[in-house]
């Protein structure tokens, strides 16, 4: 995922991804086993199309080996100068391994003819052999591709197999298979067909895995109006397949190289598969093999893999492995189990040998016990609680014959205010019921594709509860389905009682549901609100709405637009739009998205975000005027808020604005990257963000003076 980038990033989980093709019952079980081995490709550019290791404690957490470089050279064992589609498979024996490949570097198309054995007695040293299928078989002279093989045990025939896909002229890919020598230097026959899609379509990237008896092959098959990543089950390894109907994958976008793998002492599998288009990936979990839920935001890479497999490793495999392709971003800590830190934020710098863990408000720091998480075969000391409240503690980290000294700082951070990934904060203060409430965008999800929305509540400003979902696209709004971002809210009372009315942005268009509480339910209208752009504007989209009554005049307008900021007043109703309102105000070359609209001490002040959402440098500036509807007055200087390099606080933008009832105290709300792995995930970082809290300050003659963020955030307000 480049998603990974992939949808979820954890800090200091182990790395990877996991997808494995166990064959029968391997020679150990699964108690022996602690970690896994991923071997993956990471991209079609220069020296990309080889084999890359990472590995992970728990199967959802990754780290890339040898700094995400090749642990071997492609040109030693490929004809074409590239490998690709690593699959990996313990022998049955339990000494040695099988790894299998595609000789393929597509820089010069997608024809190759030729797969590559490797085998290993260690998995760091390899032998291989080049297997070109026309070469060798006269019946397969004209074969176009040989694409994605993978290797399991036929416990029936007491024998190795390799399996693919092929495409000859005039027909479609199909898989096939053929038995492997005793040496894994060769194939003992000519291919036999193994599966074929019933409807005559392309079919790839097989993947079979053993349950109950039965044999789950997992594949991709083409066509328009039937693609994606399938299963057929069958009672052998090698023939009668059947199909079940429908698709396993959970996305609407194109999709390849699926794997499936179970996790080590548990009843679930996962199934991956790569969503290409996105350079992205996608988990979903399984108990079945059948119906599966999508789990990315409990994934974490510090890598961006294509297709690859994964493979279940002991402890000394594991600390083999490390020795071998060392990583500097590699840290045998992999966490801190105490829920008084904040886990996605903890900082492990390997250089200065420090570790910075955010704690939350009130937390007993003179006696605190992280409870460290550590790869298997790791210890640490010292055990149990220490005192952090006069400074650093010092802790020793060992491995083999390896140890190491940390200095352990345990801080009060508030921001981020809500753990996990959420964006594009609206907040208000219900005088209903004398809270505060936040709305974000639920972040995480390649390419903005969440679909829900949830509320947070707080007494203070610090302090946040989980309110739960309010909106659900999916379910409660007709009209569309996906792209739920930025909402804005506000509180009416209307002939004596509260009403909520909540703008919201889905598929770029604008839309409102209310309801009779802060906390939802919400119900939608039925209809978007605003679905064309403007009169006179030619791009940008209908996204990012934000509300704003009036205090001077009671009237109600709805600001929105990005490339282009545009306002219309709404009737008393709040979900009808008054003909003939609609107006751009538009401030500057600098105006991207996200206005943020206030009324403070006689002037009107008007938020927006410049840049991009992806960048590091996102950051707010402001204008003010004397009416909702301009013009518009921009200060010379008028940033206010950007990025810290110091502190590696990067993106902060899109925000909203909450003053403390009956006091001239203001605090800004916005998002950020996720820190620490957001300065690391490039374009991904975008949505990958978290919500903070400063405080807002303005000047003697109302200027805004610009605001550091900060780590500690706000202390909790009275």
């Amino acid at each position: 995922m480049r998603n990974i980038i992939f949808s979820r990033f954890k800090a200091f989980g182990v790395f990877g991804l996991v997808f494995t093709l166990f064959s029968c019952v391997a020679s150990k079980t699964d108690k022996e086993y602690t970690a896994y081995l991923f071997s993956y490709f990471d991209g079609n550019g220069e020296g990309e199309e080889a084999i890359n290791y990472a590995i992970s404690k728990d199967g959802f957490n990754y780290y890339a080996l040898n700094n995400n470089e090749p642990i071997i050279a492609s040109n030693t064992i490929s004809r074409t100068g590239g490998v690709r589609d690593p699959h990996i498979l313990r022998k049955e024996d339990g000494n040695g391994y099988y790894m299998v490949v595609t000789d393929l570097l597509s820089k010069n198309g997608w024809t190759n003819t030729a797969m590559t054995l490797l085998k290993s007695d260690d998995l760091v040293n390899w032998s291989s052999t080049i297997i070109d299928i026309p070469e060798t078989y006269t019946e397969f002279s004209e074969v176009m591709r040989v694409w994605a093989p993978q290797t399991i045990y036929d416990p029936q025939a007491g024998k190795y197999m390799v399996y693919f896909s092929m495409l000859e002229p005039g027909s479609y890919d199909k898989i096939y298979y053929a038995y492997v020598n005793e040496d894994f230097t060769g194939l003992e026959s000519a291919p036999k067909q193994l599966f074929f899609s019933p409807n005559e379509k392309a079919t790839i990237d097989g993947d079979i895995i053993k349950k109950d008896g039965k044999f789950y092959l997992f594949y991709k098959t083409e066509g328009d109006d039937d693609k994606g990543i399938k299963v057929a089950i069958s009672d052998s390894i090698t023939s009668g397949y059947e199909p079940e109907p429908g698709n396993v994958d959970q996305t609407e976008k194109a999709v390849e190289g699926s794997g499936v793998f179970k996790l080590i002492n548990s009843e679930d599998y996962i199934l991956m598969y790569d969503v290409y288009m996105d350079g992205s990936y996608q988990f979903t979990k399984s108990s079945d093999l059948k119906n599966f839920e999508v789990v990315d935001e409990d994934i974490s890479m510090d890598f961006h893999p294509r297709h690859g497999t994964v493979l279940p490793i002991t402890t000394e495999e594991l600390q083999r492995l490390m020795e071998s392709f060392p990583s500097d971003s590699l840290s045998e800590i992999t966490g801190a189990s105490n829920p008084e830190i904040k886990s996605n934020n903890i900082v492990i710098n390997k250089n200065e040998q420090t570790i910075y863990l955010p704690v939350r408000a009130g937390s007993n720091l003179a006696n605190f016990d992280p409870g460290f998480n550590t790869l298997p075969g790791v210890s640490i000391t010292p055990e149990g609680a220490q005192d952090f409240s006069n400074g650093p503690v010092t802790y020793t980290i060992s491995r083999s014959n390896n140890s190491e000294t940390f200095e352990v700082i345990a801080q009060v951070a508030n921001n981020p205010v809500v753990e996990g990934y959420y964006a594009d904060p609206e907040i208000i203060y219900s005088e209903k019921n004398k809270k505060y409430y936040l709305y974000p965008t639920s972040d995480g999800f390649t390419g903005w594709s969440g679909t829900y929305f949830k509320t947070f509540s707080s007494d203070d400003l610090a302090n946040w509860k989980d309110e739960g979902i309010i909106l659900d696209l999916e379910k409660d709004v007709s009209w569309t389905s996906r792209n739920a971002w930025a909402p804005t809210m506000v509180e009416k009372e209307i002939d004596g009682e509260y009403k909520y009315f909540y703008y919201f942005t889905a598929a770029q268009q604008v839309g409102v549901a209310t309801s009779d509480s802060p906390a939802g339910p919400f119900k939608d209208s039925g209809a978007p609100l605003i679905s064309e752009l403007p009169e006179g504007v030619n791009g940008g989209q209908n996204i990012d709405p934000d509300i704003f009554v009036d205090p001077k005049s009671g009237k109600n307008y709805l600001y929105w637009g990005n490339g282009f900021l545009a306002v219309v007043e709404l009737k008393d109703d709040m979900t009808t739009i008054k003909e003939g309102t609609l107006k751009l105000l538009t401030p500057d070359e600098t105006f991207r998205e996200g206005v943020e609209v206030f009324f403070r001490d006689g002037k009107y002040y008007f938020l927006w975000s410049e840049d991009d959402t992806r960048s590091p440098n996102y950051k707010v500036r402001y204008a003010t005027s004397d009416s909702p509807v301009g013009p518009l007055d921009i200060p010379e200087d008028n940033i206010v808020i950007q990025k810290d390099d110091e502190q590696e606080i990067y993106a902060t933008g899109h925000n909203s604005v909450v003053q403390v009832p009956e006091k001239d105290e203001w605090y800004i709300v916005y998002h950020r990257f996720t820190r620490p792995e957001g300065k690391d995930m490039g374009r991904a970082a975008g949505f990958h963000r978290e919500v903070a809290i400063d405080s807002l300050k303005f000047a003697e003659d109302g200027s805004i003076i610009q605001v550091k963020p900060t780590l500690e955030g706000i202390s909790p307000v009275d």
